[in-house]
């Protein structure tokens, strides 16, 4: 089992995400970064959820514009779930923070700042969680 399932929507968002992935790695994580889109590979993922969920303890999930990708992750593990707005188009990330943050009830994530600072929250959650003991 790994620690951390990071996905993110596009090979597009590696760059924005490598510094959270180089912490990962260097606090002796582990994970697996995955690529697939909510908008584009809707079925691919979701059956990628289902199947593979119980091999992590957590998921970031990172995307920019309209930012759907957390919200559907969390919509179908019962894993956490943390949310990365990534810094893109006219607004500069504000539009996937605020797709993040109003999701519905039910569909929990804990949602990190924008960019770069984001990402490597996500992880220091991510550690946190995971250091919590389970009873």
């Amino acid at each position: 089992m790994k620690d951390v399932l990071f996905i993110i929507g596009s090979e597009s968002d590696t760059q924005a995400v490598q510094p959270g992935l180089q912490l990962l790695s260097e606090k002796g994580m582990s994970f697996e970064l995955k690529v697939m889109s909510a908008h584009r590979h809707l079925e691919q993922l979701l059956s990628f959820l289902k199947q593979e969920e119980s091999g992590y303890r957590i998921v970031i999930a990172a995307a920019g514009l309209s930012a759907a990708l957390p919200g559907v992750v969390a919509s179908a593990v019962k894993l956490p779930v943390i949310g990365v707005p990534l810094v893109a188009g006219s607004l500069s990330g504000i539009d996937a923070l605020l797709s993040i943050l109003q999701l519905p009830r039910g569909v929990p994530v804990a949602t990190m700042g924008i960019g770069k600072q984001g990402v490597l929250n996500a992880v220091l959650l991510a550690e946190r969680i995971l250091k919590v003991p389970h009873g």
